[in-house]
């Protein structure tokens, strides 16, 4: 088989790649320290909402000129004594965020599943309406046609009699 120099190679190659490894990660780390990091499958809303907000902060500055930014920027810096990021922060209170967001669609899917079990709801109980009437008059008919006479006979004169009813029923 392989020797004892085999497996120090190898265990020296796993002890490298650990170290290689460890290296990556601190690095990683020390580049996302000041990086926005999201969940990856929320990845998109977020950066959906924050182009939404760029957006927002740009519209109102555009039909004014550049020269003009300038002064406003000077004039304001000097003034506010507020950061921008207070600015940024009310916009995100005025919109609604995601989570609010998923709340109301969580809302709006409950209250669509409580009306659809509302109208199951209703649609079963007139199914049973109607099979509750359709075998009482089932029993009634049966009941009529069964009918014998004393000697065991069964009694015509009803069977015509319902067959009349039945057919001035119908027209």
């Amino acid at each position: 088989g392989r020797g004892f120099a085999f497996r120090r190679k190898q265990k020296i190659e796993r002890q490298y790649r650990k170290l290689l490894k460890k290296r990556r990660q601190v690095h990683s780390q020390q580049d996302d320290q000041f990086a926005d990091t999201y969940p990856e499958h929320l990845k998109h809303l977020y950066l959906a909402e924050e182009e939404k907000l760029k957006k927002r902060r740009r519209t109102p500055e555009d039909s004014v000129s550049s020269e003009e930014k300038l002064n406003k920027a000077a004039d304001v810096s000097r003034t506010c004594t507020f950061s921008p990021r207070s600015v940024g922060t009310q916009e995100k209170f005025k919109n609604k965020t995601s989570n609010q967001k998923a709340k109301e669609e969580y809302e709006k899917i409950k209250a669509e599943h409580a009306r659809k079990k509302e109208e199951a709801e209703k649609r079963k109980q007139q199914r049973e309406e109607a099979q509750r009437l359709y075998k009482k008059k089932k029993m009634e008919a049966f009941k009529i046609l069964s009918k014998k006479t004393k000697k065991g006979q069964p009694n015509l004169n009803l069977q015509v009699e319902f067959l009349l009813q039945k057919i001035q029923q119908n027209t």
